[in-house]
């Protein structure tokens, strides 16, 4: 499976941002999908996942009501819906592929990475 994210950007603190992440490829497969994110100097953390029916999320624990996950099978497509965003949340983020249809939890889980889009959020 290839993945492309999209939809990173600059954004103001309180402002909102939706990224994408298209799948081609061995896409008849159930697999999980998910979001990590890289910031500077810092390891690559997990963000979000969904399950291949869509019917199961999770979340770190700090995005929260803040971040949402959904996915859109006929279309191949994962989305990151993230409000009210802070500086803290500047990273590069990454669209992941599980290993499994329930879910993702950590990279070990992942068997493919998309190249990441940048999200900057200034003060």
């Amino acid at each position: 499976v290839q993945l492309q994210a999209s939809g990173g950007g600059l954004v103001q603190a309180g402002g909102s941002l939706r990224l994408s992440c298209a799948a081609s490829g061995r896409t008849n497969s159930n697999y999980a999908m998910g979001w990590f994110r890289q910031a500077p100097g810092k390891e690559r953390e997990f963000v979000a996942a969904i399950s291949w029916r869509g019917s199961v999320a999770n979340y770190k624990d700090s995005v929260k009501g803040r971040f949402t996950i959904s996915r859109d099978n006929a279309k191949n497509t994962l989305y990151l819906q993230m409000n009210s965003l802070k500086p803290e949340h500047t990273a590069v983020y990454y669209c992941a592929v599980g290993r499994r249809s329930s879910g993702i939890a950590g990279p070990d889980d992942v068997s493919s990475w998309g190249p990441g889009t940048l999200v900057t959020v200034s003060s």
